[in-house]
């Protein structure tokens, strides 16, 4: 049924539990709710599902399922020092490998839209990202994708190896190429995203920010999101992270910070009065010890939010389906307890929130005139409970039973339509073999 919402007859999926029906037409949604019957629809069964909007990841480093496993008793900048020499081993044909297996894995988990912050380019080969950009294609998602970049190495008191780091006019000539080859604004969107303040200098920092503009992209970075980072920033700046930011360019609507577990109460407010955004990580925040992002003084400051899984080497599961109870869970254990989080506004996290961090009205919703990014969730395991969605965030986690992205099925009857899992699990494994002398 591949195609099954593109240009043609209508779509309509029936017996939803929530939200009820909904019909498809020319790749968008046409209806919510009781649809009625017209000659030539075609149907979907979904009785007793739920349906959302697909889900969007706002920060992931797809290139890390080569080295899921490593640093497991490390802090970021410990776990970082472990890995970098390991990527600088990575060509770009283990990226796009890499890529392949971490979207359809996301696919599987209700990702129709994923942002890869990719900022390893050894000796700049600048193909690496062309890669990436055809594997979406090939798993059928949509991506956006980051021109992401590391100036500073450690001969200057950055983190990375001095040969894992480029030079800042050959990062912003690369960039200006990879946009204009890779981006459409609709199934592949560049972002302009250096690593992270520790990793580059102020000079990339701020000419990112400028050419981001000019070329009318958007603006990702690490941000916030260890007390490491705090300090080496007012070391080096007299200021913290999110003042030294600021000075460079990187407050406005068309940003967003990966992390933030740090933000003050103050902070929140400056970020929400602007419109930057935040991409939330329990789990890999978790994992690593960094601490739990301050979600509800955001959200009520108004900024946007969203959910990642970040990278598959510190969130092994590399799925974003959990990362809403997880979500949720944190938020009541940081802010105000069981009230800090509801289960609607753990989905809408990973939705509606996402969408706004990636500067898009058009995806994220289950709103006429959306685009038709649907997944469909079997819930027999909750026909007894009142509440479907509570169910659905807080109970076991689960794969798609379909996925539609623009219409077309990506996902059916929980199967890949578009590549062979167990193919590229395969081939990845044995990349990553590769590297574990490493």
């Amino acid at each position: 049924m591949t195609g099954a919402g593109g240009a043609g007859r209508r779509l309509v999926l029936r017996g939803a539990r929530f939200p009820g029906d909904i019909a498809v037409e020319d790749g968008v949604i046409a209806e919510v709710g009781a649809v009625e019957a017209r000659p030539g629809d075609r149907e979907m069964r979904c009785d007793g599902d739920i349906v959302t909007a697909g889900l969007v990841n706002t920060h992931h480093h797809l290139y890390q399922w080569m080295t899921r496993g490593r640093a497991i008793g490390c802090d970021l900048f410990g776990w970082l020092t472990e890995l970098y020499p390991v990527w600088n081993e990575l060509r770009p044909d283990d990226v796009a490998s890499a890529a392949r297996l971490g979207l359809a894995e996301l696919a599987l988990s209700g990702a129709t839209t994923v942002f890869d912050h990719h900022y390893v380019v050894p000796k700049g080969d600048d193909s690496v990202f062309d890669g990436i950009a055809a594997a979406a294609r090939e798993v059928g998602v949509r991506l956006h994708l980051s021109r992401g970049s590391m100036d500073l190495g450690e001969s200057r008191g950055g983190l990375p190896p001095d040969d894992l780091v480029e030079e800042v006019e050959a990062i912003l000539a690369s960039t200006e190429r990879v946009a204009a080859r890779l981006h459409d604004g609709e199934r592949v969107s560049v972002v302009v995203a250096p690593c992270s303040p520790f990793s580059t200098s102020e000079e990339l920092m701020a000419e990112s920010a400028a050419l981001a503009r000019q070329l009318g992209l958007r603006l990702h970075t690490h941000l916030e999101e260890t007390l490491d980072e705090e300090r080496d920033c007012e070391a080096r700046f007299g200021c913290r992270p999110l003042d030294y930011v600021e000075r460079l360019g990187w407050i406005g609507d068309d940003v967003w910070f990966a992390h933030g577990v740090h933000f003050r109460a103050g902070e929140a407010a400056r970020l929400g009065g602007a419109g930057v955004g935040v991409a939330h990580c329990p789990s890999s925040n978790g994992r690593l010890g960094s601490g739990i992002a301050p979600v509800r003084q955001l959200l009520d400051a108004g900024a946007p939010v969203g959910l990642g899984v970040d990278g598959p080497a510190s969130n092994e599961i590399g799925r974003l389906q959990p990362e809403m109870r997880q979500a949720l869970f944190y938020a009541r254990l940081r802010e105000g307890g069981a009230g800090a989080l509801s289960p609607i506004e753990a989905v809408e996290l990973a939705t509606e929130g996402g969408a706004r961090c990636l500067g898009r009205a058009d995806i994220g919703r289950l709103t006429p005139g959306a685009r038709a990014d649907l997944a469909i969730w079997p819930a027999d395991d909750l026909a007894d409970m009142a509440d479907p969605v509570a169910g659905f965030v807080l109970g076991p986690e689960r794969l798609v039973r379909h996925l539609l992205v623009g219409g077309d099925l990506v996902v059916e009857d929980g199967v890949l339509t578009t590549a062979d899992l167990g193919a590229l699990r395969h081939d990845l494994a044995a990349r990553a073999r590769r590297l574990w002398a490493a």
